[in-house]
């Protein structure tokens, strides 16, 4: 889900130049050019779960681990089993809206809004009335409730709900984090939420300037097939019949046949007391889809660390490995979309990494050993990491942090670098030793209000109370860009992010992405030698889970 974040806020300024090991000299950039260039090509049919070209990307990976000394990383095998299940809606299906005294409304698929179901079934239907629920969050600590009312006035209906959190006010400058977004403004807790209280379906509303990218992103994210984790029997988790997406003029259409405005809607949601607007409007949708069982696995390997005790502790590296495979085409006609940047790029850094430790004696190791995760299904909603944070090979309280990379620098060579997350937990400390070493700034995001930190394979770690850092590039070059690499990386969001366009050049400036891959590995060196492992701090939300994995 790799999308470039505009830079703010300094964490670290430079500091002064302290002794540090240059392992530059340890990555291979043939290697890494070519294993771009192998996951990102057409005949890897963009690396979709369960598909021939993604079974075919997760063998590659577990040949190249193997063939550079990686050992197995569960068991004697290098993959993790992943049960998932597939839907592909039917793209004639239309959503039908009906209000008291009007004309039915009908709205499209793809161009009108998403949809794709949770039952885990083929077809399913949702008829009812509307409820309008604003922001659809039910949080004790800020004393906010957008479900107020009968419990049972919930289940079995529609709910139409905006995205985000909502906004902070004069009054209270830090309600729900403020400008930074928290779990509650992510879609995901949406679905939840309302599943929680017994919906069947829920249509989110889409702004380009909520979601901070286009309608044409959440289209090509959802018109192709859609997975979830397999529910075992018997498991009584919540879910949706539909899980929907609608545009914001759709949207304001299927609320005008009740004679009501979004705008007011909008507005009135952003208070305290605001109370749900059940509608006159009957919304009806009949789903169709394919539906497939599959499996997808993560591929797993791992290094020993050189440490008679610590080496029974692992610092994680994770990427991962799918893209959206086969979808609509674009303008040009193809409709591979090859995931050069998202992420064949972190696959290719993280290989570079274990390939080093692997090389190296084992008695120069250092003293943690190291667990390579490359995950399946992240476009689909993080599912990978999600299964193995729930069935983790290494136990969490042996892991000692997560360090993922979700786009890898290939523009050129950069001063900055974005360390997500790590402010939350003492391992800031390391990076900021690493990055002092190399005269490098630490920087975080400018667009907290978009939830970066929720939207990449890091986060389920963090859930479980493991310290957790999305690592990324900051834009400040150290040679201006032009050309190519300029027009890529000033139009990535607009015109290549989920796109067909996302694909490997022969500019890729493989120094660039050497220079944040040697980074991501001297700070997996001081994490791996630190003489205790890192720790969420006492009032950071993920310091509860933190303690609870070692009781």
């Amino acid at each position: 889900m790799k999308k470039l974040a505009s830079i703010l806020l300094v964490i670290s300024m430079f500091g002064p130049m302290l002794m540090a090991q240059d392992l530059t000299s340890r990555f291979d950039a043939a290697k890494m050019r070519d294993r771009v260039k192998t996951l990102s090509a057409d005949d890897m049919e963009g690396r979709g779960p369960g598909t021939a070209g993604g079974s075919r990307a997760a063998k590659y990976i577990a040949d190249q681990m193997r063939s550079n000394g990686v050992m197995p990383g569960n068991g004697s095998s290098y993959f993790q089993d992943v049960k998932l299940i597939g839907v592909k809606a039917d793209p004639d299906t239309t959503l039908y809206a009906s209000g008291s005294g009007k004309d039915g409304t009908s709205f499209k698929f793809a161009d009108d809004f998403v949809a794709t179901t949770g039952a885990q079934t083929a077809d399913v239907e949702v008829s009812s009335h509307i409820i309008f629920v604003g922001y659809g969050i039910n949080a004790p600590e800020y004393k906010w409730n957008d479900y107020k009312g009968d419990p049972e006035r919930y289940k079995g209906k529609w709910l139409m709900i905006l995205v985000n959190d909502p906004p902070a006010t004069s009054n209270e400058p830090d309600l729900f984090g403020g400008k930074a977004l928290t779990y509650y403004g992510r879609w995901t807790y949406k679905y939840e939420e309302a599943a929680r209280h017994g919906a069947a379906g829920v249509i989110l509303v889409h702004t380009d300037r909520s979601a901070g990218y286009g309608w044409n992103v959440v289209r090509s994210s959802n018109s192709s097939w859609k997975y979830e984790i397999e529910r075992s029997a018997g498991d009584k988790t919540p879910f949706l019949k539909v899980k929907a997406w609608m545009t914001e003029s759709a949207s304001a259409r299927l609320l005008a046949s009740s004679a009501k405005d979004l705008k007011k809607l909008q507005a009135a949601a952003t208070k305290r007391d605001f109370e749900p607007e059940e509608l006159t409007t009957d919304v009806t949708l009949k789903l169709h889809s394919k539906f497939e069982h599959v499996r997808s696995p993560n591929v797993v390997g791992i290094v020993k660390g050189s440490d008679k005790k610590l080496s029974n502790e692992y610092v994680v590296y994770s990427a991962h490995y799918d893209h959206l495979g086969i979808g609509e085409p674009d303008a040009t006609g193809d409709k591979i979309y090859n995931g050069a940047y998202d992420n064949a790029s972190g696959v290719a850094s993280v290989l570079g990494v274990a390939e080093m430790f692997a090389k190296m004696p084992k008695n120069k190791r250092p003293k943690r050993s190291f667990l390579f995760l490359i995950t399946t299904a992240e476009e689909q909603g993080l599912l990978g990491a999600e299964y193995y944070s729930q069935n983790p090979i290494i136990p969490l309280n042996k892991t000692a942090a997560d360090i993922n990379l979700d786009g890898v620098n290939f523009f050129g060579k950069v001063s900055d670098f974005v360390p997500l997350g790590a402010d939350r937990s003492s391992l800031i400390d390391p990076i900021n030793a690493a990055a002092q070493e190399r005269n490098f700034e630490l920087i975080g995001d400018m667009s907290p209000e978009q939830g970066f930190f929720f939207r990449s394979d890091h986060f389920p770690f963090a859930k479980v109370g493991v310290p957790s850092v999305n690592f990324e590039h900051g834009d400040k070059f150290l040679k201006p860009l032009t050309g190519e690499p300029y027009k890529f990386f000033m139009n990535y969001t607009a015109e290549h992010y989920h796109q067909a366009s996302d694909e490997y050049h022969d500019w890729w400036d493989i120094d660039a992405m050497i220079q944040e891959t040697e980074f991501a590995a001297a700070i997996g060196i001081k994490v791996a030698d630190l003489s205790q492992m890192p720790h969420y701090k006492d009032m950071d939300e993920f310091s509860a889970a933190d303690k609870a994995r070692f009781k």
